[in-house]
């Protein structure tokens, strides 16, 4: 599997699925969750109404509607709370269910965020390490992963991890 670590825009990526930072909702926030909304347009939100919300760790898949990308996969981070209440295992989850998704739908190309290293407060050390191991351990099909940081320091976070 081909790695990348990119500052950008998620939303503008042309690969087949991007996966979004979700609440439990799926009904939009801020962040991630809610430059994709907004970019994917009003049939984004009609569409996750119906799908009854999501668990964290869990992932679940929607058209991209008016987004470059095939897919969104909908993903729920934990919230951090200092790492001894099942937060890397939940974040390992969101990863590899995600690629569980991607590889349902036929997506051999695949853009994450870092997920739940905004509001939901995960260091972004330490969420990067447990990205990179859950996507290189998982026996997915997809052909490259794309990391797309929201600035410089996390980018520095996914290469140290990288490097590691």
């Amino acid at each position: 599997m081909d790695l990348e670590v990119v500052v950008g825009d998620i939303t503008v990526l042309e690969t087949d699925a991007i996966v979004n930072a979700a609440n439990s909702s799926l009904l939009g926030g801020g962040g991630v969750d809610g430059a994709i909304h907004r970019a994917a347009g009003p049939e984004l939100l009609r569409h996750c109404r119906r799908l009854g919300g999501c668990e964290v760790g869990r992932a679940k898949v929607t058209p991209g509607f008016a987004l470059a990308t095939t897919w969104i996969i909908h993903t729920v981070g934990p919230v951090w709370r200092g790492g001894h209440d099942g937060e890397p295992e939940l974040l390992a989850s969101c990863y590899r269910a995600s690629l569980t998704c991607a590889d349902e739908v036929g997506a051999r190309t695949v853009a994450f965020p870092a997920i739940s290293t905004g509001v939901y407060g995960y260091p972004i050390g330490e969420a990067a390490v447990v990205a990179l191991d859950a996507v290189t351990s998982s026996g997915t099909d997809v052909q490259a992963v794309t990391f797309v940081c929201f600035d410089d320091a996390n980018r520095r976070a996914y290469r140290a991890a990288l490097g590691s």
